[in-house]
């Protein structure tokens, strides 16, 4: 029976615990490029004890933002901010990941404290692209159906930006297949409309994302984990579901992905989402069963009972937390295992006497 404080093992990268940070959209960004707020954002919560440390949602276009605030890593000149990043991080103990990440018929909109609406091209905005020209609501604009030159240019982009994930010292990245972004839009028949060989049965819609992850999987370092970011159902009928879910995670292991981190949603607005506490972690724990890949849990899980319970049971091998980490970037240490007057994890020194 695992513990919520064992190390836990992928391919050659060792975490702590089984903590991690879940990506967390900081909106913070100028042109792509981290600064000293995602340095101490992400920095603090691997001195809080995390045993994983994931960058928010990372486009690898400008095209594939979110927002024009949104973190990059589709120029070169953006490693030398966040190699000082992951060198901070995994000073203290703490693995560095990154979630790479495309927008697709979500981007172009405004910061979340701006109003989050979409923004025009006429206002600075561009034009976002998508499986199918589907808007996503009413007020959202029809995106650019992709060709297959846009297909084989979006994949070249994933790619080039593991290979920069790489050099700037992640030892751990996630691709984003969740929410209605980018990959997610193909998997999903409500966005995916497409009537070539990348829609409409199960193995054409994800054809694309298969063909990403495996263009990511050539360039990623054979030691370091790749992860898959997942919405496990649309909430919907006749949209993505569990059942896809596990059939798709057994491919995706096939092609050299480690770990699901099991979501939902995102595709359609106003989904009856039943969100309760731990409400995601029964697709963790299918998918696990399932696919017989590992997973991380997601999805309000903020009391230690509740995470150390999701691990015991083998729900899931990994717990991310995300708004209880905006609250307390020291959760972990605060609820730290503590056996023979020993905690895991321990603090640094220059706290120690705040959790002696």
């Amino acid at each position: 029976m695992a513990s919520l404080h064992d190390p836990f093992a992928l391919r050659g990268v060792t975490l702590r615990n089984r903590i991690g940070v879940s990506p967390m959209c900081q909106y913070s960004s100028v042109d792509g490029f981290a600064d000293d707020w995602h340095l101490v954002h992400l920095g603090s919560r691997a001195v809080g004890g995390a045993g994983l440390v994931i960058t928010e949602a990372t486009a690898v276009s400008a095209e594939g933002r979110i927002s024009a605030a949104d973190l990059g890593i589709y120029d070169d000149r953006h490693v030398e901010m966040l190699t000082r990043i992951t060198r901070f991080i995994a000073a203290q103990g703490a693995v560095p990941g990154m979630q790479l990440a495309h927008a697709g018929r979500k981007a172009s909109t405004a910061r979340p404290w701006d109003g989050g609406k979409p923004v025009p091209v006429s206002a600075g905005g561009w034009q976002p692209i998508g499986a199918s020209a589907i808007p996503f609501d009413k007020s959202s604009p029809t995106p650019r159906a992709m060709d297959e030159a846009d297909m084989a240019r979006v994949k070249d982009e994933f790619r080039m930006a593991a290979r920069r994930a790489a050099q700037a010292g992640f030892a751990w990245i996630e691709l984003h297949a969740a929410h209605g972004y980018l990959l997610h839009g193909f998997l999903s028949p409500i966005s995916n409309q497409r009537t070539d060989r990348y829609g409409g049965p199960f193995e054409n819609r994800i054809r694309f994302p298969l063909e990403t992850i495996e263009a990511v999987r050539a360039v990623w370092p054979g030691d370091r984990p790749l992860a898959v970011r997942l919405s496990c159902t649309d909430w919907v009928e006749g949209g993505w579901d569990i059942e896809q879910s596990v059939a798709f995670s057994g491919l995706l292991k096939e092609a050299g992905v480690d770990l699901i981190d099991c979501s939902s949603g995102g595709t359609v607005s106003q989904a009856p989402i039943p969100v309760s506490p731990g409400y995601q972690v029964p697709f963790s724990a299918r998918i696990r069963q399932d696919a017989g890949i590992a997973t991380s849990a997601v999805g309000l899980i903020a009391k230690a009972d509740q995470a150390r319970e999701i691990i015991a049971k083998g729900e899931a091998d990994l717990v991310f937390l995300a708004r209880e980490f905006l609250r307390d970037p020291y959760w972990p240490l605060r609820n730290a295992d503590i056996a023979e007057g020993k905690r895991n994890p321990a603090p640094p020194v220059q706290y120690g006497r705040a959790f002696g």
